[in-house]
């Protein structure tokens, strides 16, 4: 993807690059879901190394129905997966690109703050 410049874009080029309806339907809910804080939170903690409902409620300061509520809308976007261990579940962030969109969002935010 080309970097932001000041520079007048071609409106045929971005045409060109347009993607479809569901592609952009399934972006904004990404960046939706990321911009609750709480699951910011949790998403970070997640960036450290799997966790469990127990483990995160205690870490955050949340009920674990609230943690739980929050991680099935994660999972449900693929942002965060499961993984079992006799009768705990463990979850971990989805891939590198969750990854990826923190370190970046985080790199913006610490630019605001300067």
């Amino acid at each position: 993807m080309a970097r932001p410049s000041n520079k007048t874009a071609d409106p045929k080029n971005v045409s060109r690059q347009m993607r479809s309806a569901r592609f952009f339907g399934l972006l904004a809910e990404t960046f939706r879901a990321m911009g609750d804080e709480s699951r910011v939170k949790i998403i970070w903690s997640l960036a450290h190394g799997a966790l469990s409902v127990g483990q995160i409620s205690e870490l955050l300061g949340m009920s674990q129905p609230a943690v739980s509520h929050h991680l099935r809308t994660l999972r449900n976007l693929k942002l965060v997966q499961v993984r079992k261990s006799g009768t705990t579940a463990f979850y971990s962030l989805d891939d590198e690109h969750i990854d990826r969109l923190l370190k970046q969002g985080t790199e913006h935010v610490e630019d605001l703050m300067k």
